[in-house]
């Protein structure tokens, strides 16, 4: 495109420019990965793909764990007795290789730089060499390829293979060398073993123009055209030959083995108790609100971003339109029409009316590939649009005059461009840090790693899995690590399994809600494992100033029994006593009733401590210890709350010493067996 063309630049100018936005690119995904998701994100996949890629790592597909129900990670499909993921291993083995060279991270840092420098290929491939380096940096400057190319989920590395396969393609196409189409071939074929569905959407503007070339002059357009369909027909057979292998059927996805009512189509959809009916005009009124979230907060310049798009189409139309530039242009009809099918985007919102899920944080994901093409036509808007106004202005003023009105218009729109660009990234980079302020105070407990061969038992605030919420706390695929972790439900199971590790219980004040700044203080308790003819468990705890009064309540399968407290001025002090039939307190309280209180088989041992301030007033210690009484008594150290109200017990009112106020403590914990004489 000629129109009064910028001073050109040389090849070698080009190189070093396109290898400078990739460079950038890679040094700010860095800085983001490292600072603002340093515990990972509120997207829990993350974790999904990185206990993958350390499988892969490991040469498994599969894991099995050691005792059922306590290892399952999350998003992990259980077969038998092993677990596989849900997702393709594409991504997961681009995270594998990173880790192979020195981090995980290295192949985020990896995968944005090779984005960025393949989006200015695709555009140097239609236009000029300014307009393919001013795409790049559309690019690079958007909140979605930022935030997205910063974390450990699929949609940055699925674009990277869709981008080699239109780079590839463009080459061949006009070249024809075949060497280009196998690119392009290795490029869809891998791209569709990720994410068969992106792939498909991102290939098909490419197919009606590899159609068209054959129609034109087949003899010329068939080699080069096989030479990708056969490559890309390949991925299609790797990726169901690794459905059999994993899913046991070649046309079983494994997110559909997972669930079954997931995935593409209307009707019913469902995903672990989340069920909708998913309309055609409910699929409209959703994609409507992710495209337009898409191009108001999380493109390059909101809407002046979009609106220059529409403007580069508009002289694209106009002035040097040809089949090739309709192929990129397509993918703005095909990405956002193909997502309508899939009710992802639906639960990305959280809520219609007031979006609040996933996408305030992550952004429109799934329209990840619609970047590629917004980019490249808002970058050609700006080119052509500039040398069209220096044209129309240098027939009417002087040459230094038009070039100073192009360059006023220039920095007009970039100074719009730019300031609502700087103002959604730090509104996104700040809602992820407010999630990672959090964590910090979550996961302080593991700051420096977990202790050396120790196995922490964790809560399951979001059900039975690993890694969700906790997906930092991740099991080496053999379960062989400086720690294990578990589902703290099976705990005898679970230590039995791993006799030469030190126990430890993973515990946090707070519900688990990172964004409202919740938990607030975490810890790691060491656990006792000990058994006997009986078992004794002793304790202190802090009863402040202004306390009426204290009472306690002992319980167990077998019922409850009622306690008041006895000359109490700072503490309480109680001794529990679990025998081989019977369970008994005694110390600083007082029987209400002389019932026993019977226990038998697996049971939890329950001890609440109210300190009442009067009318709505106080707060209780609460001790549940894990016993086993068959003939002989186990028991494990006990889990300990203080807990405000009775509804924040049982898992978000961890009892930690150092987020606890003055007179507020729980001292002198003994856990011992006794064997008679």
């Amino acid at each position: 495109m000629k129109l009064n063309r910028f001073p050109d630049l040389t090849r070698r100018q080009f190189r070093i420019a396109a290898a400078g936005l990739a460079v950038a690119a890679a040094a700010v995904v860095w800085t983001i990965a490292t600072q603002v998701f340093p515990y990972h994100s509120l997207n829990h996949d993350e974790g999904v793909y990185l206990q993958q890629a350390a499988m892969l790592l490991e040469g498994q597909l599969s894991i099995r764990p050691p005792v059922d129900g306590a290892f399952r990670p999350w998003f992990f499909v259980e077969d038998g007795d092993r677990l596989y993921p849900k997702y393709g291993p594409v991504p997961a083995a681009m995270f594998a290789v990173g880790k192979l060279v020195g981090g995980y991270r290295l192949a985020l840092v990896a995968i944005a730089a090779g984005n960025v420098a393949l989006v200015v290929g695709v555009a140097r491939e239609l236009f000029d060499r300014w307009t393919a380096l001013l795409a790049g940096a559309v690019v690079l400057a958007s909140p979605l390829f930022l935030i997205d190319s910063a974390v450990f989920l699929p949609y940055a590395p699925t674009t990277l293979w869709n981008l080699l396969f239109g780079y590839g393609y463009l080459r061949a196409d006009r070249t024809g060398d075949r060497r280009w189409a196998a690119v392009a071939g290795v490029g869809v074929a891998l791209a569709f073993f990720a994410r068969p569905y992106t792939a498909l959407l991102f290939a098909l503007p490419f197919i009606g123009h590899a159609l068209w070339t054959l129609a034109v002059d087949w003899r010329a357009a068939l080699p080069r055209q096989a030479v990708v369909a056969g490559l890309g027909l390949a991925g299609v057979g790797v990726t169901l030959a690794y459905n059999a292998v994993v899913t046991g059927s070649a046309l079983l996805f494994p997110y559909r083995a997972f669930a079954p009512r997931d995935g593409l189509g209307f009707g019913e959809r469902e995903i672990l108790g989340h069920e909708i009916t998913y309309t055609p005009e409910l699929a409209i009124e959703a994609n409507r609100t992710v495209v337009e979230l898409f191009a108001t907060e999380w493109m390059t310049g909101g809407i002046v971003g979009v609106a220059l798009a529409a403007v580069g189409v508009a002289l694209a139309a106009r002035h040097r339109w040809s089949p090739r530039v309709a192929a990129v242009a397509g993918l703005f009809v095909t990405v956002p029409v193909g997502n309508v099918y899939f009710w992802g985007n639906f639960n990305i919102l959280g809520d219609l009316d007031s979006p609040g899920g996933l996408v305030v944080s992550f952004g429109p994901y799934y329209h990840f590939d619609l970047l590629v093409p917004t980019a490249v036509f808002a970058a050609l808007g700006v080119v052509v649009g500039a040398r069209l106004l220096y044209r129309g202005l240098n027939g009417r003023l002087e040459r230094r005059q038009a070039r100073v009105g192009v360059a006023a218009a220039l920095l007009l729109v970039a100074g719009a461009a730019g300031a609502v660009t700087a103002a959604d990234i730090d509104e996104r980079v700040g809602e992820n840090m407010d999630a990672t302020e959090t964590y910090e105070h979550a996961y302080a407990p593991f700051e420096g790693g977990p202790p050396e061969a120790s196995l922490v038992l964790l809560p399951d605030p979001y059900g039975d899995w690993l890694a969700h919420p906790f997906q930092y706390l991740r099991n080496d695929p053999d379960f062989d690590g400086r720690a294990v972790y578990a589902i703290d439900d099976e705990p005898f199971e679970v230590v039995d399994a791993f006799p030469d590790r030190e126990v430890y219980r993973y515990a946090y004040r707070g519900a688990w809600a990172p964004y409202a700044g919740s938990p607030t203080a975490a810890r790691l308790q060491p656990v006792a494992d000990v058994s006997g003819d009986r078992v004794r468990y002793t304790s202190t705890v802090g009863i402040p100033p202004g306390a009426v009064g204290v009472s306690a309540r002992l319980s167990t399968d077998d019922g409850s029994r009622y306690y008041t407290g006895t000359n109490t001025p700072g503490n309480l002090s109680t001794e529990l006593v679990v025998s081989g039939e019977n369970v008994s307190l005694s110390g600083d309280v007082r029987a209400l009733d002389d019932e026993p209180l019977g226990i038998e088989g697996k049971d939890t041992v329950r001890l609440s401590v109210f300190v009442d301030y009067g009318p709505g007033g106080g707060f209780s210690y609460r001790f549940a210890l894990p016993v086993e009484a068959d003939g002989e008594v186990r028991a494990l150290s006990p889990r300990v709350e203080r807990c405000r109200n009775p509804r924040s017990c049982g898992g978000s009112a961890a009892y930690v010493p150092s987020a606890s106020p003055d007179g507020v403590y729980v001292r002198s914990t003994r856990l011992v067996a006794e064997r008679n004489a």
